[in-house]
């Protein structure tokens, strides 16, 4: 399992601890109409997924409803971190995805879409532009996938696993155009490999990696993304960067010690092979080289 570390606005101590980043308020009022943007980049356009059965009485909300900066502030942050249950359980397979930005914290909606359950926040715990992957739109909304948990493994009842990854809707015209994910990575628990493929799901390179142990093992039928990139020296990572996902461990509610949430990275390790690791996977210096020339949204499929 990976720790996160914290850099703040300011210069102050990094620490191994996790802590949080105040993001600015949001600068527009979002009463009435949402505001616009410029579109002006052509990334790949998500499948459309299909929309409930209209009724007298809709199920969930298909225009985005209102809501002023004030109530985005007061929502809870989905950050790496958080546990917030309105979230959805994100999807299993993603054929396409797009990456984007925010130009202030945005709020996120469970089913009804009706009531913002948590924000998205416009910069990430490092301080740095948040990268946010839509998966798939419908009409105005656009389901993303999201860095919080649902739940903890010890919160779910038994027979039941917690969600590896998080998702929600977000009203599309919140999102600016970041960049395209040509590729995506897919890692194998039982064969120990990390592959790099294109769009088409040709393999493009191909990694043995070392991956979690039986009392700590790396999920499994779940796709997330790199969401951040950093050197952490208190882990042994000096030379390369950890290149963590927005996965979360669905065994163990910290299977690395300390409050990281159990979120799944990809990190430098000697041995790369075997079922060692507290879930995180471990790669040589090849395939984190490779690793770290992929763009940060790059999705990063869990299989079998």
């Amino acid at each position: 399992m990976t720790r996160v570390r914290l850099r703040a606005r300011t210069p102050i101590a990094l620490t191994a601890a996790l802590a949080t980043v105040a993001v600015a308020a949001l600068p527009l009022v979002l009463w009435g109409p949402w505001a616009s943007h410029d579109e002006g980049f052509a990334s790949p356009t998500p499948s459309p997924v299909s929309a409930p059965a209209r009724s007298a009485q809709p199920v969930f909300s298909p225009v985005p409803p209102p809501v002023s900066p004030d109530e985005i502030a007061a929502l809870s942050p989905a950050r790496y971190d958080a546990v917030i249950p309105g979230l959805l359980r994100g999807p299993s397979t993603v054929d396409t995805a797009a990456a984007f930005t925010l130009a202030a914290d945005a709020p996120l909606f469970g089913d009804d879409r009706t009531v913002p359950v948590a924000r998205f926040e416009a910069e990430n715990f490092l301080g740095e532009p948040s990268t946010v992957v839509q998966v798939a739109t419908d009409g105005e909304w656009s389901l993303v996938l999201t860095p919080s948990r649902q739940n903890k493994p010890s919160q779910v009842p038994d027979g039941s696993t917690a969600a590896a990854q998080t998702a929600a809707w977000v009203p599309t015209v919140l999102l600016t155009p970041s960049h395209e994910l040509r590729q995506h990575v897919v890692i194998s628990a039982s064969r120990q490999t990390l592959e790099i493929r294109d769009t088409d799901g040709r393999v493009i390179r191909s990694f043995p990696v070392a991956v979690g142990a039986p009392g700590t093992p790396t999920p499994t039928g779940a796709v997330g993304y790199l969401q951040a990139r950093y050197l952490d020296p208190s882990q042994g990572q000096t030379t390369h960067r950890i290149q963590l996902t927005s996965l979360h461990a669905t065994a163990a509610d910290e299977p690395f010690r300390g409050s990281d949430g159990g979120l799944i990275g990809i990190h430098f390790g000697a041995i790369t092979g075997g079922t060692i690791s507290h879930g995180c996977i471990r790669g040589d210096n090849d395939t984190l080289t490779t690793i770290d020339s992929l763009p940060v949204g790059t999705l990063v499929h869990l299989v079998r």
